[in-house]
């Protein structure tokens, strides 16, 4: 049996993470291919597994989900791989996609087609279990095979008991109804470790900065293990057809906290940031949805325009994670959020209605 401690609160807490977290995200998605069924298997660790090209043939099949110890591996803790090939279908061009891994047992990193694309839960020597967190992954396009074969490699580590991909939704997912940006600005952006309030300038040198991939988490683009400050920066031109109507920027999901600046104005935050990195705390900003309005006369039109976004992870994931990340007008943001908005969309409103 897990032990665990402070039962009211952590039943309180999950309670409220399964009615306005996972269920609520998976209402709001529609399955676009089951990838249930038979997996290849392998106990052990290799970091060439992750490889679209391993030879797997002498792998064993086993089903996903349920534990490896039902299914001929009785009593194994430790490493294992999971391997799946699947077709992507063309039809999903334009769909925001996510891959859903259910609960794996302890923790786990997914690639696909190589390209690592998320983890839950810390491999050792660092462990964290996250046994009890369904796993549902942003899936860029850009790491897909749209017009052949694709694969999906997972590394587990279980500390004990039931180990592997044990239960949930497997497979890949659409959002119903997107919020998607008038002008995305999802692609190449450049990330720095560290801090220094100077990177907020728009005419900071950033060349030699190290690029990466936004949406994502920036441990999947050489940040690996890293908690800590970061800043990133990208430069764009906006289209013309704005240059009359109120805009905003959407930046996505960001884990954990962070100060947005346009042209070294700053026109949105998300958290509460302090002199020493120690003092600094996190809630739920992680799954908060970045849209900032951008003031009258912010945007340059028919020039270069510079977004630099500070973001500060207290621990595990961490960077701007999960989008869109883009321009989108008012007119088409309010009409998203009038459709999408829940009453319940913070843990003290349902508080608050149960106790009225």
């Amino acid at each position: 049996m897990r032990i665990r401690t402070h039962i009211v609160t952590l039943l309180c807490a999950g309670a409220l993470g399964t009615v306005l977290g996972v269920e609520a995200k998976s209402q709001d998605q529609t399955m676009l291919l089951d990838l249930r069924g038979k997996w290849r298997f392998e106990i052990g660790d290799d970091p060439a597994r992750a490889n679209p090209s391993f030879n797997d043939a002498s792998w064993v099949d086993i089903s996903v989900p349920s534990p490896w110890e039902d299914q001929g591996f009785p009593g194994y803790d430790g490493f294992a791989w999971y391997r799946k090939h699947f077709t992507a279908d063309p039809q999903w061009e334009g769909k925001v996609l996510y891959l859903s891994m259910g609960k794996i047992d302890d923790a786990d990193e997914v690639y696909v087609n190589g390209h690592f694309i998320g983890f839950y839960g810390l491999l050792p020597p660092n462990y964290a279990t996250a046994y009890d967190v369904d796993r549902n992954y942003p899936l860029p396009h850009w790491c897909l095979n749209m017009h052949g074969d694709n694969v999906i490699a997972v590394r587990v580590y279980d500390n004990g008991l039931a180990g592997g991909i044990v239960q949930g939704k497997i497979g890949i997912c659409a959002e119903k109804d997107p919020l998607l940006a008038s002008q995305s600005l999802a692609g190449n952006w450049k990330l720095m470790k560290g801090d220094n309030a100077a990177w907020k300038d728009p005419e900071v040198n950033d060349a030699g900065w190290p690029v990466a991939a936004v949406p994502a988490f920036w441990e999947t683009q050489g940040l690996k293990d890293y908690d800590g400050f970061g800043w990133y920066r990208f430069h764009f031109q906006p289209s013309n057809a704005f240059q009359d109507t109120r805009m905003i920027l959407l930046m996505g999901k960001i884990d954990d906290i962070d100060e947005t600046y346009l042209n070294g104005e700053r026109i949105g935050r998300t958290g509460t940031f302090s002199t020493r990195p120690e003092w600094i705390s996190v809630n739920n900003e992680y799954s908060e949805l970045r849209a900032y309005t951008i003031p009258a006369n912010c945007l340059k039109f028919g020039a270069d325009n510079v977004i630099a976004v500070r973001v500060f992870d207290k621990v595990m994931q961490g960077g701007i994670y999960d989008g869109p990340v883009g321009l989108i007008t008012r007119d088409d943001y309010v009409r998203w959020e009038k459709h999408h908005k829940h009453f319940f969309g913070k843990p003290w409103d349902l508080l608050k209605e149960m106790f009225r």
